[in-house]
């Protein structure tokens, strides 16, 4: 099923900041980042699609990551630490509401 383009435009931000594929290490705070500025159904269909166009050990450290941010905070440093490798993306640290998605790439 293809993403709204609003959730397309995150996951490109998120290839954009981590073009190498993001490290098992940075999972977390990525979630905790994203379940902080979009619904739980929003988080769980970008980690879908990441995992679906990640290699399996990947897959696997996605779903730890989500269950990992349920469980417990990322630290501030950790998510300081994606969010300005997104912000070098493009990514807008904005909430969501704050934009029109007809207007998105």
């Amino acid at each position: 099923m293809a993403l709204p383009p609003f959730l397309s435009s995150i996951i490109n931000w998120v290839r954009e900041g981590y073009p190498e594929g993001v490290p098992d290490v940075d999972y977390v705070p990525l979630f905790a980042l994203l379940g902080s500025q979009l619904s739980d159904s929003d988080v769980h269909a970008i980690a879908e699609e990441l995992e679906n166009s990640s290699k399996p050990e990947s897959a696997d450290a996605i779903r730890k990551a989500i269950a990992a941010v349920t469980d417990h905070r990322a630290s501030d440093a950790d998510v300081a630490r994606v969010r300005s490798r997104l912000a070098a993306g493009g990514w807008p640290l904005a909430k969501p509401e704050h934009f029109d998605a007809r207007n998105w790439p």
